[in-house]
């Protein structure tokens, strides 16, 4: 007679590997890296039903910390690789780890179209600003004035949003994260993984040697509770260490303005409720910068849609069912020549 047998419930040092973790003391990474495997426990993820893929860059030493299966290809081609494995296999659980240079720069193309195309896979752009494997050059996302050896009087370029992009791409689920909130992070990632479709989550982390403390206008914890809103879908936007404070609609300006609940008439009802499948809401939430607006955290868009390996795998299916296919029919038809 067979006997049952319990299966164990994992726990985040069931995610740990062998290899030494080789990043930066102090690096954002850690603690990046610590918020997934918390993350792959809270959702029974197992280790041999998930990838990890990345680019180049100091967070594309991922997959060689997580007991998973993982590739670490080459720069800024992840979102390709993970588009094949994707097709290829379907069952596999598929984790794109990417930085705002490689994914943003020479994988910018390549994003663009994981993106557009929706592919079901989660996306973590770690955005530190900077290019750290190379020595601290600046990035698309470094912010004007930003002195790097590539930009030693200051960089001119005006810097990308990675949220922005994502939304112009045409993602149907965008988030926000912070490297050390490791209460908020997994529960974000936990949503990215629910969705079934591109989720891209943008991962603000701190670069300790070539760009320290560039989120710490927003990420300093004394003054986190004014500089940072977490919006949840349905609830109003307030924020504050009084939870006095919101976000409220300009009608003139058709812009999004902070409030003072109690101040010039502002009410605790003219604060705006959450909408994550209002993309006009989220193009607008994304574009907050601090320290005139709070920074929006965790899910700001989320608004599902057919994915590309469903689409691709529901054709396949349908062309086989048609017993009318004829290949060979199929490569004479249209306009022909022949060659003397």
């Amino acid at each position: 007679m067979n006997e049952q047998t319990d299966i164990k419930k994992l726990t985040f040092k069931d995610f740990e590997t062998d290899q030494e973790v080789r990043w930066c003391p102090g690096c954002g990474d850690y603690a990046i890296l610590k918020a997934v495997q918390m993350t792959l426990a809270n959702i029974g993820a197992t280790p041999e039903n998930t990838v990890f893929i990345s680019g180049i860059g100091c967070s594309s030493r991922f997959p060689y910390y997580v007991e998973t299966y993982g590739f670490h290809t080459i720069h800024g081609r992840a979102p390709a690789v993970a588009t094949g494995v994707k097709l290829a296999n379907p069952d596999l659980d598929v984790w794109l780890v990417t930085g705002d240079g490689d994914g943003l720069s020479i994988g910018g193309n390549h994003m663009l179209h994981v993106l557009r195309r929706n592919v079901n896979m989660q996306i973590m752009l770690f955005n530190n600003e900077i290019y750290g494997l190379t020595k601290g050059q600046y990035s698309p996302t470094s912010k004007q004035g930003t002195k790097s050896p590539s930009t030693p009087l200051g960089s001119v370029d005006a810097p990308l949003s990675p949220c922005a992009f994502a939304l112009g791409a045409g993602a149907r689920f965008v988030a926000r994260g912070i490297d050390t909130a490791l209460k908020a992070l997994p529960k974000t990632l936990e949503r990215a993984k629910d969705h079934r479709g591109a989720s891209f989550v943008e991962i603000f982390q701190n670069c300790i040697v070539f760009n320290d403390k560039t989120f710490e206008h927003f990420t300093l914890k004394k003054e986190a509770a004014n500089t940072q809103i977490h919006v949840e879908h349905g609830e109003r936007m307030i924020y504050g260490k009084e939870k006095n404070m919101g976000l409220v609609f300009n009608q003139d300006k058709f812009a999004l303005e902070t409030a003072v609940i109690g101040e010039n008439g502002v009410s605790e009802e003219d604060i705006l409720v959450h909408d994550e499948t209002n993309r006009h809401m989220a193009q607008m939430l994304v574009e907050l910068t601090a320290p005139d607006y709070p920074v929006v955290c965790g899910v700001i868009y989320c608004d599902p849609q057919e994915s590309y390996d469903d689409a691709v795998h529901r054709q396949v299916a349908d062309a086989k069912a048609n017993k009318k296919s004829d290949f060979n029919a199929l490569i004479r038809a249209g306009r022909t020549w022949t060659v003397e």
